[in-house]
């Protein structure tokens, strides 16, 4: 009996030993967590001029694609549009991502021109009627329910000397196969690279969008492509 109890009691010791090493090493491993930067999170070591770094040797690049709006193209025009967009994006040789990101429309050059128009107006009624259209317009701003689709093309390759000038020698060729489509596009700066990353990664960015969606099979046909 006293050798059973002696091992019940040494088994109990080391299962509370073991049980001691592996609390302490949850809460080692939960307190390196919360010392973990905002830049490490993303993986963002530094934003500078027309590139990001990140912490494992990348540099990247990203072109913003302006919209058009193609409910003013006829479909010839539309069938022209891609055809010639396929054929130059045909030759791109090296890898790229297309990121979509929502953001609540900017309506603040709106609410500046009724502004304005309203000062300049002398009639009671158009007075008025921009009153309530420019709160009309600031419900809208606020409440963020109006959203508009952001397009970026992201470049990038291995931070090294010569990448940068690689980089923005492929930025520009990208550049010029859309403007020869009639679409243009915009290299970004630092700080509009900032803001691209607060609308990805910076959850008060984000617009919750409706995610209802029916089973659809996308076909493209209409605009002359099989």
């Amino acid at each position: 009996m006293i050798c059973v109890c002696a091992l019940l009691g040494g088994g109990a010791f080391l299962f509370l030993k073991l049980s001691d090493k592996k609390r302490a090493s949850r809460n080692r491993d939960r307190d390196e967590a919360a010392r973990i930067t905002a830049n490490e999170f993303v993986n963002v070591k530094d934003i500078r001029g027309k590139f990001l770094y990140t912490r494992d040797g990348l540099a990247l690049c990203y072109l913003k694609i302006l919209p058009i709006s193609i409910d003013l193209f006829s479909k010839n025009e539309k069938r022209q549009i891609v055809r010639q967009l396929t054929a130059n994006m045909s030759s791109v040789q090296y890898p790229f991502q297309l990121l979509a990101v929502s953001r609540p429309v900017d309506i603040s050059p709106l609410l500046s021109e009724l502004s304005q128009t309203l000062t300049a107006s002398s009639d009671i009624k158009q007075k008025e009627l921009l009153k309530q259209e420019i709160v009309e317009m600031g419900t809208f701003a606020l409440s963020g329910e109006v959203v508009e689709r952001q397009f970026y093309i992201k470049l990038w390759d291995r931070a090294a000397e010569g990448a940068e000038r690689d980089l923005l020698t492929r930025l520009k060729y990208l550049s010029g196969y859309f403007e020869d489509c009639g679409i243009q596009t915009e290299a970004l700066e630092q700080q509009d690279i900032v803001r691209l990353c607060n609308l990805v990664n910076n959850p008060s960015y984000v617009h919750l969008e409706d995610t209802d969606f029916t089973a659809a099979i996308p076909i493209l046909e209409s605009v002359g492509v099989v």
